[in-house]
């Protein structure tokens, strides 16, 4: 096919499927009007960083690039900002939100994942963040307080080549398929085919997950900078508990019920 959709149809959409999958803001808004839940998935690192900061206690507030209205945006909502990774203090690393001594309110920014986030907070039903961290969590959450049949979108942030244009990320799409495969495992979903390619990307990768991540594109792009413990944390599988949902514009942990 040829020519570009001013507007997805149904087969675009990925109905009449329960659980589907897509890439970056504009498979994001394809997919998600309509769903019950928008999944957000930026492994290295924004939904990595959410996830660690939710597990402390921490309140997240996606936000696009940094711009001149940044440090008002987190004055206005009395948090603190954080900067590129490789800046001093809080940033887009794990590792600087694991290791900070105080996390309560931090102002996030990021091209793929918090953008995403940010404009899903203010149109999605239901926004959470999935990393491999909390992807068990948070489809356990999924099974426990969603009813049979709910509308699941999952979004895989991607990255983005120097023109601007998608660049699909095997780390997102590996942090999708353990949420997808998480869900898969109660037997209650429609998936498209998309999603299914997901978590069999997943389900391949699994034995040796910490080596994909290292051996990948962005994995090698952020060791050969000096961030190797990023992609180390990225790869803690399940080591999350909590859920990251949005509520009123920021990423508040909640526990999976029992």
């Amino acid at each position: 096919m040829s020519g570009v959709l001013s507007e997805p149809g149904a087969p675009q959409r990925q109905l009449p499927y329960s659980v589907r999958f897509e890439w970056g803001l504009d498979g994001a808004r394809a997919v998600v009007p309509g769903a019950d839940l928008a999944v957000v998935v930026d492994v290295l690192s924004f939904t990595t960083c959410v996830s660690v900061a939710v597990d402390r206690g921490a309140v997240v507030f996606p936000y696009p690039l940094r711009d001149a209205g940044t440090s008002e945006f987190a004055a206005h909502h009395r948090a603190s900002l954080a900067g590129p990774r490789g800046s001093e203090g809080l940033s887009l690393s794990p590792v600087s939100l694991r290791a900070a001594p105080v996390l309560e309110r931090v102002v996030l920014p990021s091209p793929n994942g918090s953008t995403i986030s940010h404009e899903l907070a203010g149109s999605a039903r239901q926004v959470v963040a999935v990393s491999l961290r909390n992807a068990a969590a948070t489809a356990d959450w999924v099974h426990a307080t969603l009813p049979h049949g709910a509308v699941i979108a999952v979004i895989a942030a991607g990255e983005k080549w120097g023109n601007g244009s998608l660049r699909p990320a095997l780390e997102d799409e590996l942090g999708a398929g353990a949420f997808i495969a998480g869900l898969a495992a109660a037997g209650r979903h429609n998936f498209s085919p998309e999603a299914a390619a997901a978590a069999a990307a997943f389900d391949a990768a699994e034995p040796h997950l910490a080596a994909v991540l290292r051996g990948c594109s962005s994995g090698r792009e952020l060791i050969d900078a000096g961030y190797a413990d990023d992609v180390v944390m990225a790869a803690e599988l399940d080591a999350g508990s909590a859920i990251a949902l949005v509520q009123d514009g920021a990423y508040r942990g909640v526990l999976a019920a029992s």
